[in-house]
C-alpha cells in the first residue's frame, strides 16, 4: 500500500489545500474515489461553484446535500469492497446558513424573525468569511451526523484557505466585538444604563447607511439574541476538529514558481497553527525530455539545419528549437522542485505529469490516481 493509499485508509477527514487552478478539485474527487474502492463511505465537498466536479463524477448538478453516486460509474471491476459507497456536494452558504440559524434558534418564531430579515438575506450569502465559516459548519456537520468515514474537502484558493481554517475563531471574535455587543445591548435590561451611549452610536450610523437599513440590522442582532453561546460552542469544536489526528492536510501545487511560493506560505501558516502538511502533490509537472541531450546541444542542431536552406530542414530545426524549450522549461521546474518537500515539511510528496486530456470523467481519475496511488482499482493494494 503507497502512503497515500494509508492516508486515505486512516484518517477521518482530508483537506485538499492550495491556490486556484492547481488541481485541488481533481485531487479531492481522486482521493475520496479511491477511499471508496478500499471499502470506506467516502463524501467529497467542494465550495468550487464551477461544474467541474460534478461533470467530472458524471452528476447534472450538485447541491447542499450530498448526492450518492451510483456504484457502476466508479467502482468500474465491479470488485470494490461491499461498504464502498461515494457521494459529493457542493456547499450552499446561504442554505448552510438557514440551517444554523434554525439549528439555534429557541423556536420556530424567533429563527423565522432572523431567516426574514432584509439585512439577513442581503448578508447570509455575501458577507466576508461566510462562505469560509459556513464550510467549515458542513464540514462538521458530515463528521458529526453523516456517518462518513472519510470527508474530502476541495478548499477555497489557499490565502482563502486561510480564512477557511480561521473561521471558528473569526466567529468568536465577532461575538466578543464591541458593535455586536452594542447592538444587543438595547433588550438586556441589566444593561439599560448603555442605552444612551447605544442610541448616540445608532444615531451617527443611521446618519451613513440610512434608517431604513439600520432598523433592518438592529432587528437582526436583536433576533439574534440568546443563540450566541450556541454559535461559540459550534466554533470551538470545529476548531479542535482541525487539529484532530485524525484530520490530515493535503497540499497542492503546480510547478510554476507563484504556485510553490504560494504553497510554502501556506505551509508557513499552518505550522504556526500547530497544523502539519501530512503530503503535498506537485501537480501538472513537465516531463524530462533532455536527459541525453542539453538545450545548448539542441539549439546548434537546429541553427546547422537552418543553414541547409530546405524546407525540411528548416521544419525540422523548429521542433528541435521546440524541443530545446520544453527541456529548459523541464529542467528549471526540477531545480525550483528539488528540495520543496523540504521546504515545505511534507510527510509524503507525489508528482502528476501533465496529462494529454482533461480531467473529466472516471477514466480521467484514474488516470491521476495512478500517480498517487498505483493502480487505482485497488488503491494501491
Amino acid at each position: 500500500m503507497t502512503a497515500f493509499a494509508e492516508l486515505v485508509a486512516g484518517r477521518g477527514i482530508v483537506l485538499c489545500c492550495g491556490t486556484g487552478g492547481v488541481g485541488k478539485t481533481t485531487t479531492a474527487a481522486v482521493i475520496s474515489l479511491i477511499a471508496a474502492r478500499q471499502g470506506r463511505n467516502a463524501v467529497v465537498v467542494t465550495i468550487d461553484p464551477a461544474k467541474r466536479l460534478a461533470d467530472t463524477l458524471g452528476l447534472a448538478e450538485l447541491g447542499n446535500t450530498a448526492r450518492e453516486i451510483p456504484r457502476e460509474r466508479w467502482d468500474l471491476d465491479g470488485d470494490a469492497p461491499p461498504g464502498g459507497r461515494l457521494s459529493a456536494l457542493m456547499l450552499d452558504t446561504r442554505a448552510t446558513f438557514d440551517g444554523l440559524i434554525r439549528r439555534y434558534a429557541e423556536d420556530g418564531a424567533q429563527a423565522t424573525r432572523i431567516l426574514e430579515n432584509r439585512f439577513y438575506r442581503n448578508i447570509a450569502g455575501a458577507l466576508s468569511g461566510t462562505q469560509e465559516y459556513m464550510a467549515m459548519e458542513k464540514l462538521y456537520e458530515l463528521h458529526d451526523e453523516g456517518g462518513y468515514d472519510l470527508i474530502v474537502v476541495d478548499t477555497p484558493p489557499s490565502r482563502h484557505a486561510l480564512d477557511f481554517l480561521d473561521a471558528p475563531r473569526r466567529l468568536t471574535r465577532l461575538l466578543d466585538n464591541r458593535i455586536f455587543r452594542l447592538l444587543m445591548m438595547p433588550t438586556r435590561t441589566y444593561l439599560r444604563f448603555a442605552g444612551a451611549a447605544v442610541q448616540r452610536f445608532l444615531r451617527t450610523v443611521g446618519k451613513v447607511i440610512g434608517t431604513e437599513v439600520l432598523d433592518d440590522i438592529v432587528a437582526f442582532f436583536r433576533a439574534f439574541e440568546g443563540m450566541e453561546q450556541g454559535f461559540r460552542d459550534r466554533a470551538a469544536r470545529v476548531h479542535e476538529l482541525l487539529g484532530d489526528s485524525q484530520t490530515a492536510f493535503v497540499l497542492i501545487t503546480s510547478p510554476r514558481r507563484d504556485a510553490v511560493d504560494e504553497a510554502e506560505f501556506f505551509a508557513a501558516q499552518l505550522r504556526e497553527a500547530n497544523l502539519p502538511i501530512d503530503a503535498l502533490i506537485v501537480n501538472r509537472v513537465d516531463p524530462d525530455f533532455g536527459s541525453s541531450a542539453s538545450v545548448s546541444s539542441l539549439e546548434e542542431r537546429a541553427e546547422a539545419l537552418d543553414s541547409a536552406q530546405s524546407d525540411a530542414a528548416r521544419r525540422l530545426a523548429a521542433r528541435f528549437r521546440n524541443l530545446a524549450d520544453y527541456v529548459d522549461l523541464g529542467q528549471r521546474e526540477r531545480h525550483d522542485l528539488a528540495d520543496v518537500g523540504q521546504r515545505i515539511g511534507a510527510g509524503t510528496i507525489a508528482y502528476v505529469p501533465s496529462l494529454p486530456h482533461d480531467v473529466v470523467d472516471f477514466s480521467a481519475l484514474d488516470a491521476v490516481a495512478r500517480h498517487l496511488f498505483g493502480d487505482p482499482t485497488h488503491g494501491g493494494e
